[in-house]
C-alpha cells in the first residue's frame, strides 16, 4: 500500500465528499449546535442586565423584572435542552453513517484487489483498517463540524461583546490565541505520528494474533505454546513502548495549553485591575469579561480535548485513504465482453510470467492448447509453473506478454466476472466459511433454491455423510471448516462447482492430502464433475492422471513431453522413467532427482 505523506488538507479533501450525502442532517446537526452556543454566550448578558439594573437603577429591580429576566432564561435553556438533544442523536448518527459508507467502500475495494496484494499484505492488517481504523471516524465526523463551528461562533461573538466592553483588554486577551494555537500545532504533528504508528502496529499485533490462533494445531504439536508467547510478549511489549510515546506527546501537547490557559487569566488579573484602577473598566464589566474569558477558556480546552479525538479520527481517514489509493491490478478493459455459449477451448500462446520485476520468469514463451471437453494433466517438479498457470488462466494474475485465449478471445477482452463465472476451480486447500453445510454450497450459486443445492451435493457424493450429520445440512462447519474432515470439505467444494455448473474446470491437486479412502470417493465426483467439461488438472497420484486425454510434462525449461499415457511410454522419456520406477505418484522429491541426472 501507498505510504503517501498525506496532509491534513488532503484528508480533508478525501473525507468531506462523505458529508455531502447527509449534508441536511449535517445543517440540522450545526443548527441545534448554534442554539446550545448562542444560550451559553446569552447567560453573561442577562447577568450583567441584572447587575447593571441592581446597581445603577435599582428601583427598576423588581420582582416582576426578575421574574421576566428568569423566563426569558427559562425559555432559552429548554430551547439549549432540545437542541442538545438531537445534537447528540443526529450527529452520532450521521457520523456512524459517514463510518458505515466508508466501510462499504473499503471492503468493495479490497474485494478488487488481485492475488497479488493479499500476499504483500497481512489480513490481521486489513482487517483492522476496516473495522478499528474507523470506529474513530464516528466521533470524529460527528464532532469535527461541531467543536469548529461552535468554536467560531464563540470566539466571534466574545470577540464583539468584549470589545465593547473594553478594546485593550479584549486585544490583549486574543492576541494570546494566535500563539497558543501555533504553539500546539507544532506538536501535533508528533502526536499525529505516534497515533499514525500506534494503529500500524495494531493492525501486525492483530494479524500476529490471528496467526497464532489459526496455527494453534500446530503450535500444540510442536509444544510451542511458550514460544509464541514470548513472541507476542515482544509485539505487546513493542506496542507499549509506542503507546508511551503518544501519551507523552499528549502530555506535553496537554501541558502547553493549560500553560496558556494560566495565561489568560493572568492578563485578566493584571490588566483588568490596572485598567479597574484606571477607571477605564466598571467592576460589573470585570464580572462580565470574566465569564467570557471562561467561555473562550473552555471553547480552548475543550478544542484541546477534542484534539486526541481529532488526531484519531485523521489517522484512521489517512489509514483509510491508503488502502483506497491502492491501485487496481486487475480490472475490466473498457471494450471488455461477456462470454456466451462457452465451447471450453483453453489457449496459451507464448506466455511469460513472473510475479516480480527482480525475479525470474517462471513461465518463459509457454504455449499449451485445450479442446473443447479435454481433459489435460499438468505434471512436473516444484517451481516448473504448475500452479502458475491455473491462476493464469482466471486472471488471479495478469501476464507479462503472449496471450491466454478462451474461445478465441484473449482473457484481457473479457470481463472478470464472465471469465471466472465460466471456470470451476477445485483445489486442496479447501476454504469453508463459518456457516452451515447448505450455506457453505450455495456460496457457488448464490441464488440457487435448496433443491438445486441438495441435487449438486447429491452429484458430488456428498449427501451420503451430510444425512448423517446431527442438523443435516444445517450443521454448522465450525470455521474454515474444522468440523468436518478432508474428505467431506472437499466433496462440498466439488458440490459448489457442480452448482456452479461452469464448462471449464481447474482441479489444483484436489485428493493430494486425502487418505486412500477420501481419494476414492473424492475422485469418483470429480471424475463425474469433469466429464463433458475442459478439465485441466495439476495432480501427483497416478490414479488421476492415467485417463487423462493429454498429459503434460512441465519443468522449469518448458515443456518436455506432451501425450496420453500411453503415448508418453512409449516415447521412454522423462513420464516413462518416472512410471518404471514403480513411482505411486509424480512428488516432487521423484521429479527432482531424476532431473539432476
Amino acid at each position: 500500500m501507498p505510504k503517501n505523506n498525506y496532509s491534513n488538507l488532503d484528508l480533508w479533501k478525501r473525507f468531506l465528499p462523505y458529508f455531502k450525502k447527509y449534508k441536511g442532517l449535517v445543517f440540522l446537526d450545526l443548527f441545534c449546535a448554534g442554539l446550545t452556543t448562542l444560550n451559553e454566550l446569552a447567560f453573561p448578558i442577562i447577568l450583567r442586565k441584572l447587575t447593571d439594573t441592581a446597581t445603577t437603577n435599582a428601583q427598576l429591580l423588581t420582582m416582576s423584572f426578575i421574574l421576566r429576566i428568569s423566563s426569558l432564561y427559562i425559555i432559552l435553556k429548554l430551547i439549549d435542552i432540545v437542541a442538545y438533544y438531537f445534537m447528540n442523536n443526529v450527529g452520532h448518527v450521521t457520523g456512524a453513517k459517514i463510518e458505515t459508507d466508508m466501510r462499504m467502500d473499503i471492503f468493495s475495494h479490497l474485494q478488487q484487489m488481485s492475488t497479488s496484494f493479499y500476499n504483500k499484505n497481512k489480513v490481521g492488517k486489513l482487517m483492522s483498517r476496516i473495522t478499528h481504523d474507523l470506529f474513530d471516524v464516528t466521533e470524529f465526523a460527528h464532532h469535527c463540524p461541531e467543536e469548529f463551528f461552535i468554536g467560531g461562533i464563540k470566539l466571534l461573538v466574545s470577540f464583539i461583546i468584549l470589545v465593547r466592553i473594553n478594546l485593550p483588554l479584549t486585544l490583549l486577551l486574543f492576541l494570546i490565541i494566535p500563539v497558543m494555537i501555533f504553539a500546539m500545532s507544532k506538536k501535533n504533528r508528533a502526536v499525529r505520528a505516534t497515533m499514525a504508528n500506534q494503529r500500524t502496529h495494531i493492525g501486525e499485533l492483530n494479524s500476529s494474533i490471528e496467526d497464532s490462533l489459526l496455527g494453534m494445531n500446530v503450535v500444540k504439536s510442536f509444544t510451542n505454546e511458550n514460544y509464541e508467547i514470548e513472541k507476542f510478549q515482544v509485539d505487546n511489549n513493542a506496542f507499549l513502548d509506542i503507546k508511551k510515546g503518544m501519551y507523552k506527546n499528549l502530555s506535553v501537547f496537554h501541558a502547553i495549553s493549560r500553560s496558556f490557559d494560566a495565561l489568560m487569566y493572568i492578563v485578566i488579573i493584571l490588566f483588568g485591575g490596572i485598567f479597574m484602577m484606571k477607571g477605564s473598566l466598571d467592576p460589573k464589566d470585570l464580572v462580565v469579561f470574566v465569564l467570557y474569558a471562561n467561555v473562550l477558556t473552555a471553547t480552548i480546552r475543550r478544542i484541546v480535548e477534542f484534539s486526541e479525538q481529532f488526531h484519531r479520527g485523521m489517522s484512521g481517514i489517512e489509514k483509510f485513504v491508503e488502502v483506497m489509493d491502492t491501485g487496481i491490478e486487475i480490472f475490466d478493459d473498457e471494450d471488455a465482453i461477456d462470454l456466451k455459449n462457452v465451447k471450453g477451448q483453453v489457449d496459451l500462446d507464448k506466455v511469460s510470467f513472473r510475479y516480480n520485476e527482480d525475479e525470474d520468469y517462471v513461465l518463459k514463451d509457454l504455449s499449451l492448447s485445450v479442446k473443447p471437453g479435454e481433459n489435460v494433466a499438468i505434471v512436473g517438479p516444484s517451481g516448473a509453473g504448475k500452479t502458475t498457470i491455473i491462476n493464469l488462466i482466471p486472471r488471479f494474475y495478469d501476464i507479462d506478454s503472449g496471450a491466454i485465449k478462451i474461445d478465441g478471445t484473449d482473457v484481457r477482452k473479457i470481463k472478470l466476472n464472465s471469465l471466472r463465472g465460466n471456470i470451476g476451480i477445485v483445489q486442496q486447500d479447501v476454504y469453508l466459511f463459518n456457516d452451515t453445510i447448505l450455506e457453505n454450497i450455495r456460496y457457488g450459486k448464490p441464488d440457487a433454491s435448496d433443491e438445486e443445492i441438495i441435487r449438486a451435493a447429491k452429484l458430488a457424493g456428498a449427501d451420503e455423510f451430510i444425512d448423517q450429520m446431527p442438523q443435516g445440512y444445517q450443521t454448522p462447519v465450525g470455521e474454515r471448516g474444522v468440523r468436518l474432515s478432508g474428505g467431506q470439505k472437499q466433496r462440498i467444494s466439488i458440490a459448489r462447482v457442480f452448482l456452479k455448473n461452469p464448462p471449464i474446470l481447474i482441479l489444483d491437486e484436489a485428493t493430494s492430502a486425502l487418505d486412500n479412502r477420501s481419494e476414492k470417493l473424492v475422485q469418483s465426483s470429480l471424475d463425474q464433475l469433469s466429464n463433458g467439461r475442459t478439465t485441466i488438472t495439476i495432480a501427483h497420484r497416478l490414479s488421476t492422471i492415467l485417463n487423462a486425454d493429454k498429459i503434460i510434462v512441465l519443468t522449469e525449461d518448458g515443456i518436455q513431453e506432451e501425450g496420453n499415457h500411453q503415448e508418453l511410454m512409449q516415447n521412454k522419456g522423462l513420464y516413462y522413467k518416472l512410471y518404471t520406477q514403480g513411482q505411486s505418484s509424480f512428488d516432487e522429491e521423484s521429479f527432482d532427482k531424476l532431473m539432476e541426472k
